[in-house]
């Protein structure tokens, strides 16, 4: 543990220690990469769940900044990240228009047919952000305005009782990341897992804090 702010910090979660959530992650295998761009204004935020997300999904990374050094970002996109040759087919998780129809549409090459075919060789990229976040993160790196995008369909209601949905559709992060490994890999019974994590942080918070 480290000590930050008068508190031990949990060196795997970066939360504090007694509100540490290793022991809710559930592993899963996944076809799929996932690499997660984490606004830093979201690496304190208790209810967020990227990095549970991040602690469950064994083909995962977790990056935070708003402004990505361009090298290293292409790197992140495209270079296996044990060191062996590029091969990753990256695909952005945003939707096609904005929430707000007064806000212009950021164009994006169409998602080949051919890669849904192959979803071992996905790398399935996730901004974790407010929508505002997100898209100034877009707009901030222009390599993932080049990336095809990946639409959810048939969205559920969310489950993440302990944060209000502002829209309909409006899911967390980690919801939001399952709903995608499920449209790609619809075989995968482990993906369920990840809806399970998040259920047990959302009934710790809610023993913690019952009226909020």
């Amino acid at each position: 543990m480290n000590a930050a702010a008068g508190r031990a910090l949990c060196t795997r979660c970066a939360r504090p220690q007694r509100n540490c959530i290793c022991a809710l992650a559930q592993r899963v295998d996944c076809g799929p990469q996932v690499l997660i761009l984490q606004h830093p204004l979201e690496v304190n935020e208790a209810k967020g769940t990227a990095r549970l997300l991040h602690l469950c999904l064994a083909r995962s990374r977790l990056e935070i900044g708003e402004q990505f050094d361009a090298q290293s970002l292409e790197n992140w996109l495209t270079q296996d990240w044990h060191g062996g040759p590029g091969t990753a087919r990256s695909v952005l998780l945003y939707p096609e228009s904005a929430p707000d129809p007064a806000l212009p549409l950021i164009p994006a090459p169409p998602l080949p047919e051919e890669w849904l075919q192959a979803p071992e060789r996905l790398r399935l990229v996730v901004i974790d952000g407010t929508w505002r976040k997100s898209r100034k993160m877009l707009y901030l790196n222009p390599l993932l305005q080049q990336l095809p995008r990946l639409t959810l369909h048939d969205l559920p209601a969310s489950r993440y009782a302990i944060r209000r949905a502002h829209r309909p559709g409006q899911l967390s992060t980690l919801e939001a990341t399952a709903c995608a490994l499920a449209q790609l890999a619809p075989d995968n019974q482990q993906i369920d897992q990840l809806l399970l994590a998040m259920d047990a942080l959302v009934r710790r918070e809610q023993q913690w804090r019952p009226q909020a």
